[in-house]
């Protein structure tokens, strides 16, 4: 595990996208894990301006996205495929049919659960990853108790996801209860991982994940068993991390 300290979330957000670059250029058809939530909108914008200065382009890349809440309609602007569409595709020189994102809306969600891992498995593994952390350690929808061999799954949202969510909705009771999310182990396959961390109110989080045990209480703690995973995080969200442990971009 490779942490990366940078000075703020602009720049976490930059150093975020240089390794994306790196890691799509010289693929014929790269495979990208994405992620939502506030933390990768800035990597996004980044993306979207490289994309339009033609540094990058995206017409081969194949995208899979974590998770998506269950009983919220694509075109719903709760919904992960609206943020998705919000925040990049629509920007970028984007082959639709190369986006993937679970159907929340499915009326079979175990068969929506298979059906995603065949979809993943016929051109994974993923090349690089993008990952948020949640305060509890959850990544993905994976919450406290996931199985690390976990495939993707159906799972029941904690309170405090919900709670951290909640700022996205007019009220608590809006906000989804169960979520469609790749598991731990769909994560764990991914050739690189690229975790991004901003803020003080993770610092505990940050600080469980690196030094912290390895324990299905704390998914985010597997990453530590990973051969390839970069952590871009800010001083706030590394204030409890000894300098030793990091390098400084």
């Amino acid at each position: 595990m490779e942490i990366l300290k940078v000075e703020n979330y602009d720049q976490m957000s930059e150093k975020a996208a240089d390794i994306v670059m790196e890691h799509l250029q010289g693929l014929d058809k790269p495979v990208l894990g994405l992620a939502t939530g506030s933390t990768p909108e800035g990597l996004y914008r980044q993306l979207i301006k490289r994309n339009r200065a033609k540094e990058i382009s995206f017409q081969n890349v194949i995208t899979f996205n974590l998770d998506e809440y269950i009983g919220v309609k694509p075109e719903d602007k709760q919904s992960y495929h609206y943020y998705m569409n919000q925040h990049l595709f629509q920007h970028i020189d984007m082959d639709k049919r190369n986006v993937h994102i679970p159907n929340g809306t499915t009326r079979n969600e175990e068969e929506e659960c298979k059906l995603y891992e065949r979809q993943l498995m016929h051109v994974g593994p993923i090349d690089i990853q993008i990952l948020g952390i949640g305060v509890n350690g959850h990544i993905g929808f994976n919450e406290p108790g996931t199985s690390f061999q976990s495939k993707t799954h159906v799972v029941e949202l904690a309170e405090s996801t919900r709670l951290a969510n909640s700022r996205y909705f007019n009220s608590l009771d809006e906000v989804p209860t169960k979520a469609i999310t790749m598991g731990i182990d769909t994560i764990m396959n991914s050739k690189t991982i690229l975790l991004l961390v901003s803020g003080e109110k993770k610092a505990a989080a940050v600080k469980k994940l690196i030094d912290g045990e390895i324990t299905e209480a704390f998914p985010a703690s597997i990453l530590q068993q990973h051969p390839k995973v970069y952590v871009i995080a800010d001083e706030a969200a590394l204030r409890e991390v000894p300098n030793r442990n990091v390098v400084h971009v």
